[in-house]
């Protein structure tokens, strides 16, 4: 079974006014803190959009494909969508976000652990269920059809799933005020 990671990175950080991917954390920065814990389970992919040529070169040094959403303009589905078509040969993919630090490899592990073939695993936050989620291969036409700034809780809420909880699901950077939390 080929599984591959995805990381999505594309957005523009509007509310937090610069690029969260290139906050400092725990001594690297958001997102190559987000793809050192992405490697740890496989091969990664990660997607940039807005900030590409500031943020592609903090992950030169990594094993990691990077892919350009051209249209990340429009939002999460965008990302989504040059994400699942960057690793459509695979069997499934584990999408995650690079602004949820408290995403561990101990939490990838059994997200992964969790699935078999057919189905959608999620992280489930307690009140809700979300990212990091492992998605089969059968959900990628349905992922590439999502438009917006949705992501794809459509699926979360359409079909029945597996889920790892995830009680810190909820902690994630959209704001200095959050990255101050942190």
């Amino acid at each position: 079974m080929k599984i591959a990671v995805v990381v999505l990175a594309a957005g523009a950080s509007m509310r937090l006014g610069q690029p969260k991917q290139l906050l400092p954390y725990q001594g690297k920065t958001l997102l190559r803190y987000a793809v050192e814990t992405a490697l740890s389970v496989g091969p990664v992919t990660v997607v940039l959009g807005a900030h590409a040529e500031q943020i592609a070169p903090t992950l030169n040094s990594l094993p990691v494909t990077i892919i350009l959403a051209e249209d990340w303009q429009e939002g999460m589905a965008a990302s989504l969508r040059a994400g699942i078509t960057a690793v459509a040969d695979c069997d499934a993919a584990l999408v995650m976000l690079c602004d949820q630090p408290l995403v561990t490899t101990k939490l990838l592990a059994a997200l992964l652990h969790a699935w078999e073939p057919g189905s959608i695993v999620a992280s489930d936050y307690g009140e809700a269920l979300g990212p990091p989620c492992v998605f089969d291969h059968a959900y990628f036409p349905e992922l590439l059809a999502l438009t917006g700034d949705s992501g794809a809780r459509k699926l979360l809420n359409k079909y029945p799933c597996r889920t790892v909880a995830f009680p810190g699901g909820r902690v994630d950077v959209d704001t200095l005020t959050d990255w101050q939390g942190l």
